[in-house]
Protein backbone atom coordinates (compact mmCIF):
# COMPACT_ATOMS: atom_id res chain seq x y z
CA UNK A 1 0.00 0.00 0.00
CA UNK A 2 1.00 3.33 -1.02
CA UNK A 3 2.27 5.88 1.47
CA UNK A 4 1.13 9.57 1.30
CA UNK A 5 2.23 12.73 3.70
CA UNK A 6 -1.08 15.11 3.75
CA UNK A 7 -0.26 18.40 5.80
CA UNK A 8 -2.86 19.60 8.74
CA UNK A 9 -4.20 22.45 8.87
CA UNK A 10 -1.81 23.08 12.05
CA UNK A 11 1.04 22.80 9.91
CA UNK A 12 0.14 24.44 6.69
CA UNK A 13 -0.69 27.24 9.90
CA UNK A 14 2.97 27.08 11.07
CA UNK A 15 4.39 27.62 7.72
CA UNK A 16 3.04 30.82 7.38
CA UNK A 17 4.13 31.89 10.63
CA UNK A 18 7.83 30.26 9.21
CA UNK A 19 7.74 32.42 6.21
CA UNK A 20 6.75 35.49 8.23
CA UNK A 21 9.16 35.01 10.60
CA UNK A 22 12.41 34.62 8.38
CA UNK A 23 11.19 37.67 6.16
CA UNK A 24 11.87 40.08 9.61
CA UNK A 25 15.08 38.43 10.20
CA UNK A 26 16.27 38.30 6.31
CA UNK A 27 15.48 42.54 6.52
CA UNK A 28 17.16 43.06 9.81
CA UNK A 29 20.06 40.26 8.29
CA UNK A 30 20.44 42.97 5.36
CA UNK A 31 20.66 45.90 6.78
CA UNK A 32 23.42 44.43 9.26
CA UNK A 33 25.37 42.95 6.36
CA UNK A 34 24.78 46.09 4.38
CA UNK A 35 26.49 47.98 7.07
CA UNK A 36 28.97 45.63 7.27
CA UNK A 37 30.04 45.80 4.38
CA UNK A 38 30.31 41.78 3.76
CA UNK A 39 30.90 41.83 0.17
CA UNK A 40 33.57 45.50 0.24
CA UNK A 41 33.26 47.31 -2.89
CA UNK A 42 31.65 44.30 -5.04
CA UNK A 43 28.44 44.77 -3.10
CA UNK A 44 25.43 45.71 -4.47
CA UNK A 45 22.76 48.66 -3.57
CA UNK A 46 21.04 47.65 -0.13
CA UNK A 47 17.59 48.16 -1.45
CA UNK A 48 17.99 45.08 -3.98
CA UNK A 49 18.05 43.12 -0.37
CA UNK A 50 14.28 43.67 -0.28
CA UNK A 51 13.14 42.02 -3.11
CA UNK A 52 15.32 39.38 -2.54
CA UNK A 53 14.37 38.67 1.22
CA UNK A 54 10.70 38.62 0.11
CA UNK A 55 11.59 36.02 -2.91
CA UNK A 56 13.31 33.59 -0.69
CA UNK A 57 10.86 33.84 2.25
CA UNK A 58 7.34 34.20 1.22
CA UNK A 59 7.47 30.94 -1.09
CA UNK A 60 8.48 29.41 2.53
CA UNK A 61 4.72 29.54 3.24
CA UNK A 62 3.44 26.96 0.52
CA UNK A 63 6.58 24.73 1.19
CA UNK A 64 4.23 21.34 1.53
CA UNK A 65 1.86 22.34 -0.47
CA UNK A 66 4.30 22.54 -3.65
CA UNK A 67 7.78 21.50 -2.00
CA UNK A 68 9.38 21.04 -5.24
CA UNK A 69 8.41 24.81 -6.93
CA UNK A 70 9.53 26.22 -3.45
CA UNK A 71 12.91 24.69 -3.31
CA UNK A 72 13.58 25.28 -6.98
CA UNK A 73 12.85 29.25 -6.60
CA UNK A 74 14.36 29.93 -3.68
CA UNK A 75 17.54 27.95 -4.51
CA UNK A 76 17.79 29.86 -7.97
CA UNK A 77 17.00 32.95 -5.83
CA UNK A 78 19.93 32.06 -3.29
CA UNK A 79 22.61 31.54 -6.09
CA UNK A 80 21.48 34.67 -8.13
CA UNK A 81 21.68 37.23 -4.78
CA UNK A 82 25.37 35.75 -3.95
CA UNK A 83 26.63 35.91 -7.80
CA UNK A 84 25.12 39.69 -7.52
CA UNK A 85 26.91 40.28 -3.93
CA UNK A 86 23.21 40.96 -2.62
CA UNK A 87 24.10 41.73 0.95
CA UNK A 88 22.44 39.17 2.76
CA UNK A 89 23.47 35.45 3.17
CA UNK A 90 22.53 33.94 6.20
CA UNK A 91 18.48 34.10 5.73
CA UNK A 92 19.03 32.67 2.34
CA UNK A 93 20.97 29.94 3.17
CA UNK A 94 18.04 29.08 6.13
CA UNK A 95 15.41 29.51 3.45
CA UNK A 96 17.43 27.02 0.91
CA UNK A 97 18.24 24.36 3.41
CA UNK A 98 14.36 24.29 4.47
CA UNK A 99 13.13 24.64 0.78
CA UNK A 100 15.75 20.88 0.30
CA UNK A 101 14.36 19.66 3.43
CA UNK A 102 11.34 19.94 2.88
CA UNK A 103 11.67 18.27 -0.77
CA UNK A 104 12.76 15.08 0.95
CA UNK A 105 10.43 15.25 3.76
CA UNK A 106 6.78 16.06 1.80
CA UNK A 107 7.22 14.71 -1.40
CA UNK A 108 4.88 12.51 -2.20
CA UNK A 109 6.54 11.39 -5.69
CA UNK A 110 9.48 10.18 -4.35
CA UNK A 111 11.29 9.89 -7.67
CA UNK A 112 10.77 13.40 -8.54
CA UNK A 113 12.34 14.29 -4.96
CA UNK A 114 15.29 12.68 -5.59
CA UNK A 115 15.58 14.50 -9.03
CA UNK A 116 14.72 18.09 -8.17
CA UNK A 117 17.19 17.47 -4.69
CA UNK A 118 19.81 15.98 -6.90
CA UNK A 119 19.68 19.24 -9.40
CA UNK A 120 19.63 21.48 -7.02
CA UNK A 121 22.79 19.95 -5.31
CA UNK A 122 24.34 19.68 -8.48
CA UNK A 123 23.68 22.92 -9.59
CA UNK A 124 24.84 24.51 -6.55
CA UNK A 125 28.65 22.40 -7.43
CA UNK A 126 28.48 23.71 -10.70
CA UNK A 127 27.79 27.44 -9.54
CA UNK A 128 30.69 26.60 -7.43
CA UNK A 129 33.13 25.77 -9.31
CA UNK A 130 32.56 28.27 -11.70
CA UNK A 131 33.15 30.97 -9.02
CA UNK A 132 35.94 28.98 -7.30
CA UNK A 133 37.57 29.80 -10.68
CA UNK A 134 36.79 33.04 -11.37
CA UNK A 135 38.01 33.80 -8.15
CA UNK A 136 41.00 31.69 -9.07
CA UNK A 137 41.97 34.14 -11.70
CA UNK A 138 41.55 37.06 -10.14
CA UNK A 139 43.79 36.15 -7.72
CA UNK A 140 46.24 34.16 -9.62
CA UNK A 141 49.21 36.92 -9.29
CA UNK A 142 49.32 37.16 -5.69
CA UNK A 143 52.34 35.35 -4.27
CA UNK A 144 49.95 33.79 -1.88
CA UNK A 145 48.33 31.91 -4.08
CA UNK A 146 51.95 30.45 -5.83
CA UNK A 147 53.15 30.00 -2.40
CA UNK A 148 51.80 26.55 -2.68
CA UNK A 149 48.91 23.92 -1.96
CA UNK A 150 48.16 24.55 1.18
CA UNK A 151 47.73 28.43 0.24
CA UNK A 152 45.19 30.27 2.69
CA UNK A 153 43.60 30.83 -0.96
CA UNK A 154 43.29 27.24 -1.47
CA UNK A 155 42.41 26.64 2.28
CA UNK A 156 39.66 29.22 2.37
CA UNK A 157 38.66 27.34 -0.86
CA UNK A 158 38.38 23.62 0.56
CA UNK A 159 36.70 25.04 3.54
CA UNK A 160 33.93 26.32 1.44
CA UNK A 161 33.47 23.40 -0.66
CA UNK A 162 33.77 21.06 2.42
CA UNK A 163 30.86 23.38 4.43
CA UNK A 164 28.51 23.06 1.32
CA UNK A 165 28.96 19.83 1.74
CA UNK A 166 27.97 19.28 4.53
CA UNK A 167 25.14 21.55 4.35
CA UNK A 168 23.37 20.12 1.32
CA UNK A 169 23.89 16.52 2.48
CA UNK A 170 22.47 17.17 6.02
CA UNK A 171 18.96 18.69 4.13
CA UNK A 172 19.09 15.50 1.78
CA UNK A 173 19.77 13.46 4.68
CA UNK A 174 17.10 14.95 7.57
CA UNK A 175 14.58 15.33 4.85
CA UNK A 176 14.79 11.94 3.80
CA UNK A 177 14.73 10.35 7.43
CA UNK A 178 11.72 12.66 8.16
CA UNK A 179 9.88 11.14 5.30
CA UNK A 180 10.85 7.34 6.38
CA UNK A 181 9.82 8.43 9.99
CA UNK A 182 6.65 9.74 9.06
CA UNK A 183 5.99 6.19 6.77
CA UNK A 184 6.90 4.30 9.69
CA UNK A 185 4.43 5.97 11.67
CA UNK A 186 2.18 5.60 9.29
CA UNK A 187 2.42 2.24 8.92
CA UNK A 188 2.35 1.42 12.70
CA UNK A 189 -1.22 3.18 12.89
CA UNK A 190 -2.48 1.07 10.02
CA UNK A 191 -1.94 -2.00 11.56
CA UNK A 192 -2.60 -0.67 14.85
CA UNK A 193 -5.77 -0.17 12.91
CA UNK A 194 -5.98 -3.65 11.50
CA UNK A 195 -5.01 -5.28 14.80
CA UNK A 196 -8.20 -3.57 16.27
CA UNK A 197 -10.67 -4.47 13.58
CA UNK A 198 -9.38 -8.37 13.69
CA UNK A 199 -10.07 -7.71 17.75
CA UNK A 200 -13.65 -6.81 17.05
CA UNK A 201 -14.13 -9.48 14.39
CA UNK A 202 -13.00 -11.65 16.82
CA UNK A 203 -14.87 -9.97 20.03
CA UNK A 204 -18.07 -10.20 17.48
CA UNK A 205 -17.40 -13.96 16.79
CA UNK A 206 -16.49 -15.21 20.33
CA UNK A 207 -20.00 -13.32 20.82
CA UNK A 208 -21.42 -14.96 17.82
CA UNK A 209 -20.26 -18.68 19.35
CA UNK A 210 -21.58 -18.03 22.69
CA UNK A 211 -25.42 -17.07 21.41
CA UNK A 212 -24.99 -20.11 19.20
CA UNK A 213 -24.32 -22.42 22.42
CA UNK A 214 -26.66 -20.17 24.71
CA UNK A 215 -29.70 -20.49 21.66
CA UNK A 216 -29.07 -24.48 21.68
CA UNK A 217 -28.91 -24.99 25.39
CA UNK A 218 -31.68 -23.25 25.84
CA UNK A 219 -33.39 -25.05 22.41
CA UNK A 220 -32.36 -28.67 24.22
CA UNK A 221 -34.20 -27.32 27.80
CA UNK A 222 -37.50 -25.98 26.43
CA UNK A 223 -37.89 -28.74 23.41
CA UNK A 224 -37.04 -31.36 26.05
CA UNK A 225 -38.61 -30.87 29.40
CA UNK A 226 -41.64 -28.43 28.19
CA UNK A 227 -42.74 -31.46 25.81
CA UNK A 228 -42.42 -33.39 28.51
CA UNK A 229 -44.66 -31.34 30.95
CA UNK A 230 -47.05 -30.86 27.74
CA UNK A 231 -47.47 -34.64 27.32
CA UNK A 232 -47.70 -35.50 31.06
CA UNK A 233 -50.50 -32.78 31.40
CA UNK A 234 -52.53 -33.52 28.59
CA UNK A 235 -52.49 -37.55 29.90
CA UNK A 236 -53.16 -36.25 33.65
CA UNK A 237 -56.35 -34.47 32.16
CA UNK A 238 -57.59 -37.48 30.54
CA UNK A 239 -57.41 -39.78 33.51
CA UNK A 240 -57.99 -37.63 35.97
CA UNK A 241 -61.18 -38.90 36.78
CA UNK A 242 -60.71 -42.61 36.10
CA UNK A 243 -57.61 -43.05 37.60
CA UNK A 244 -56.69 -39.92 40.15
CA UNK A 245 -53.50 -42.50 41.19
CA UNK A 246 -52.73 -42.26 37.80
CA UNK A 247 -52.89 -38.78 37.11
CA UNK A 248 -50.89 -38.29 40.60
CA UNK A 249 -48.37 -39.49 39.03
CA UNK A 250 -48.32 -37.85 36.05
CA UNK A 251 -48.36 -34.58 37.63
CA UNK A 252 -45.41 -35.48 39.97
CA UNK A 253 -43.85 -35.93 36.49
CA UNK A 254 -44.32 -32.60 35.30
CA UNK A 255 -42.93 -31.22 38.71
CA UNK A 256 -39.65 -33.02 38.22
CA UNK A 257 -39.04 -31.93 34.70
CA UNK A 258 -40.23 -28.49 35.47
CA UNK A 259 -37.61 -28.63 38.81
CA UNK A 260 -34.77 -29.83 35.79
CA UNK A 261 -35.68 -27.16 33.82
CA UNK A 262 -35.42 -24.39 36.07
CA UNK A 263 -32.29 -25.91 37.45
CA UNK A 264 -30.99 -25.96 33.50
CA UNK A 265 -32.27 -21.89 33.24
CA UNK A 266 -30.03 -21.17 36.67
CA UNK A 267 -26.65 -22.37 35.15
CA UNK A 268 -27.29 -21.04 31.88
CA UNK A 269 -28.35 -17.21 33.64
CA UNK A 270 -24.82 -18.20 35.84
CA UNK A 271 -23.37 -18.34 33.14
CA UNK A 272 -24.34 -14.97 31.05
CA UNK A 273 -24.03 -12.80 34.48
CA UNK A 274 -20.58 -14.10 34.90
CA UNK A 275 -17.95 -11.65 33.56
CA UNK A 276 -16.98 -12.43 30.13
CA UNK A 277 -19.92 -14.75 29.71
CA UNK A 278 -17.51 -17.45 32.12
CA UNK A 279 -18.72 -19.19 34.92
CA UNK A 280 -16.69 -21.20 37.70
CA UNK A 281 -19.26 -23.78 37.44
CA UNK A 282 -20.04 -25.81 34.37
CA UNK A 283 -22.72 -24.33 31.96
CA UNK A 284 -23.90 -28.50 32.19
CA UNK A 285 -22.70 -30.99 34.92
CA UNK A 286 -24.85 -34.29 32.76
CA UNK A 287 -22.62 -37.21 32.54
CA UNK A 288 -23.76 -40.79 30.63
CA UNK A 289 -25.30 -42.25 33.56
CA UNK A 290 -28.12 -39.47 33.23
CA UNK A 291 -29.03 -40.85 29.87
CA UNK A 292 -31.27 -43.67 32.14
CA UNK A 293 -32.76 -40.75 33.86
CA UNK A 294 -33.76 -39.47 30.39
CA UNK A 295 -35.32 -42.46 29.44
CA UNK A 296 -37.03 -42.82 32.47
CA UNK A 297 -38.96 -39.28 31.87
CA UNK A 298 -39.51 -40.36 28.11
CA UNK A 299 -40.99 -43.61 29.49
CA UNK A 300 -43.14 -40.97 31.58
CA UNK A 301 -44.01 -38.62 28.81
CA UNK A 302 -45.89 -41.23 26.86
CA UNK A 303 -42.94 -43.08 24.73
CA UNK A 304 -41.86 -46.40 25.70
CA UNK A 305 -38.38 -46.52 25.66
CA UNK A 306 -35.64 -48.84 26.25
CA UNK A 307 -31.91 -48.35 27.90
CA UNK A 308 -29.24 -50.82 27.17
CA UNK A 309 -25.65 -50.45 27.94
CA UNK A 310 -23.16 -52.19 25.52
CA UNK A 311 -19.27 -52.85 27.28
CA UNK A 312 -17.61 -51.96 29.73
CA UNK A 313 -18.09 -48.30 30.92
CA UNK A 314 -15.05 -46.24 31.06
CA UNK A 315 -14.55 -42.37 32.05
CA UNK A 316 -15.72 -39.56 29.58
CA UNK A 317 -14.90 -36.43 29.70
CA UNK A 318 -17.27 -33.44 30.68
CA UNK A 319 -17.98 -31.91 27.26
CA UNK A 320 -18.19 -35.08 25.69
CA UNK A 321 -20.61 -36.53 28.00
CA UNK A 322 -22.92 -33.45 28.06
CA UNK A 323 -22.46 -33.55 24.18
CA UNK A 324 -23.52 -37.20 24.07
CA UNK A 325 -26.17 -36.57 26.63
CA UNK A 326 -28.14 -33.88 24.65
CA UNK A 327 -28.08 -35.73 21.83
CA UNK A 328 -29.84 -38.10 23.16
CA UNK A 329 -32.36 -35.64 24.54
CA UNK A 330 -33.24 -34.29 21.36
CA UNK A 331 -33.51 -37.61 19.28
CA UNK A 332 -36.14 -38.48 22.42
CA UNK A 333 -37.86 -35.35 22.19
CA UNK A 334 -38.21 -35.65 18.17
CA UNK A 335 -39.57 -39.56 18.69
CA UNK A 336 -42.22 -37.95 20.93
CA UNK A 337 -42.85 -34.87 18.50
CA UNK A 338 -43.12 -36.84 15.11
CA UNK A 339 -43.20 -40.47 15.47
CA UNK A 340 -46.75 -40.59 16.13
CA UNK A 341 -49.01 -42.99 18.50
CA UNK A 342 -47.83 -46.52 19.71
CA UNK A 343 -43.99 -45.68 18.62
CA UNK A 344 -41.13 -47.36 20.84
CA UNK A 345 -37.85 -45.93 21.38
CA UNK A 346 -34.33 -48.00 22.22
CA UNK A 347 -31.36 -45.97 23.33
CA UNK A 348 -27.90 -47.91 23.37
CA UNK A 349 -24.61 -46.53 24.86
CA UNK A 350 -22.06 -48.85 23.31
CA UNK A 351 -18.00 -48.64 24.94
CA UNK A 352 -15.81 -49.66 22.33
CA UNK A 353 -12.43 -50.24 22.60
CA UNK A 354 -11.22 -47.12 20.53
CA UNK A 355 -14.42 -45.22 20.83
CA UNK A 356 -18.03 -44.39 22.27
CA UNK A 357 -21.56 -44.69 20.90
CA UNK A 358 -24.47 -43.55 21.43
CA UNK A 359 -27.52 -44.62 18.78
CA UNK A 360 -31.00 -43.67 19.44
CA UNK A 361 -33.97 -45.61 17.32
CA UNK A 362 -37.35 -45.11 17.55
CA UNK A 363 -40.16 -46.68 15.48
CA UNK A 364 -43.17 -44.71 14.14
CA UNK A 365 -44.15 -42.63 11.05
CA UNK A 366 -42.26 -42.99 7.72
CA UNK A 367 -40.45 -39.82 7.10
CA UNK A 368 -40.24 -39.38 3.43
CA UNK A 369 -37.95 -36.40 3.36
CA UNK A 370 -35.61 -34.99 5.95
CA UNK A 371 -36.44 -31.79 6.54
CA UNK A 372 -33.46 -29.59 8.75
CA UNK A 373 -33.80 -28.11 11.99
CA UNK A 374 -32.36 -26.68 14.76
CA UNK A 375 -32.17 -29.89 16.72
CA UNK A 376 -30.85 -31.34 13.74
CA UNK A 377 -28.54 -28.67 13.37
CA UNK A 378 -27.25 -28.26 17.36
CA UNK A 379 -26.82 -32.65 17.22
CA UNK A 380 -24.49 -32.28 13.95
CA UNK A 381 -22.47 -29.34 16.26
CA UNK A 382 -22.40 -31.01 19.07
CA UNK A 383 -20.85 -34.42 17.66
CA UNK A 384 -18.37 -32.22 15.74
CA UNK A 385 -17.36 -30.19 19.23
CA UNK A 386 -16.72 -33.72 20.52
CA UNK A 387 -14.47 -34.69 17.65
CA UNK A 388 -16.85 -37.52 16.72
CA UNK A 389 -19.48 -37.92 13.93
CA UNK A 390 -23.06 -38.48 13.63
CA UNK A 391 -26.04 -40.01 11.36
CA UNK A 392 -29.24 -38.72 11.06
CA UNK A 393 -31.19 -41.37 8.83
CA UNK A 394 -34.73 -42.61 8.86
CA UNK A 395 -35.48 -45.55 8.53
CA UNK A 396 -37.71 -47.25 5.25
CA UNK A 397 -39.58 -49.78 7.96
CA UNK A 398 -40.71 -46.29 9.91
CA UNK A 399 -39.10 -44.06 12.54
CA UNK A 400 -35.55 -42.60 12.72
CA UNK A 401 -32.26 -43.59 14.13
CA UNK A 402 -29.71 -41.53 15.48
CA UNK A 403 -26.08 -42.76 16.18
CA UNK A 404 -22.92 -40.38 17.46
CA UNK A 405 -19.72 -42.11 17.65
CA UNK A 406 -16.96 -40.19 19.34
CA UNK A 407 -13.28 -41.72 18.83
CA UNK A 408 -11.34 -43.11 21.88
CA UNK A 409 -8.44 -40.91 20.92
CA UNK A 410 -9.81 -37.88 21.39
CA UNK A 411 -11.30 -38.77 24.90
CA UNK A 412 -8.31 -39.08 25.84
CA UNK A 413 -6.62 -36.00 24.77
CA UNK A 414 -9.60 -34.42 26.25
CA UNK A 415 -8.35 -35.78 29.66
Amino acid sequence: MSFTRTPSERELRGDLLLAGVLFVGGILSAALSTIAGIYGDAQAEPWTALPYVLIVTAPLALRRRRPAAVAIVVSLAYFIAVTLRIPEMYVGNIAMFIGLYTVGAWMNDRRRALFVRVGIILGMFVWLIIVMYRDAIQEAEKADVAAGLFSSYVAMMMLNLLINVLYFGGAYYFGERSWLAAQERDTLARRTAELEAEREVSAAQAVALDRVRIARELHDVVAHHISVMGVQAGAARLVIDQDPQQAKHLLGGIEEASRAAIGDFRQLLETLRAPGGESDEPASTHTLDDIAQLVSSSADAGLPTAYTVVGDPAPVPGMVAVNLYRIAQEALTNARRHAGAGATADVRVRYEPDAVELEVVNTGRVIAALRPGLGQLGMRERAHASGGTIELTPRPQGGFRVRASVPLHVLEGAR
